[in-house]
């Protein structure tokens, strides 16, 4: 489960993907698929979360890693490149970014 607090010395990445209503579903599952089946196992990966907007345009994910070069790991494996693949694919743009909490409330 993730917990989000400001004292985390963790890596957090937001993603945002952007896709057409026909499309959302579908990019949705193969990203469950992903964590499912390799994100989660990859060393450091500590919890993660998926969020679709109401109109099926855009797909968040939260992520949180025990450090930067775990989650740049696991970016630059074979299988999570092929994956990335796939995303685009399903997807007008994808964009993952590193974040630091600076505060919760």
């Amino acid at each position: 489960m993730t917990t989000i607090t400001p004292d985390f010395s963790g890596q957090t990445v937001l993603t945002t993907f952007e896709m057409t209503p026909g499309t959302a579903h579908d990019l949705m599952d193969a990203l469950t698929d992903a964590y499912e089946n390799f994100i989660r196992h990859q060393p450091g990966f500590i919890a993660a979360g998926l969020h679709m907007n109401d109109a099926q345009t855009r797909i968040a994910n939260y992520s949180q890693w025990r450090d930067r070069q775990d989650f740049l790991a696991m970016l630059r494996t074979p299988e999570m490149r092929e994956r990335n693949r796939r995303f685009s694919q399903l997807c007008s743009r994808f964009e993952p970014v590193m974040y630091e909490v600076m505060a919760t409330f």
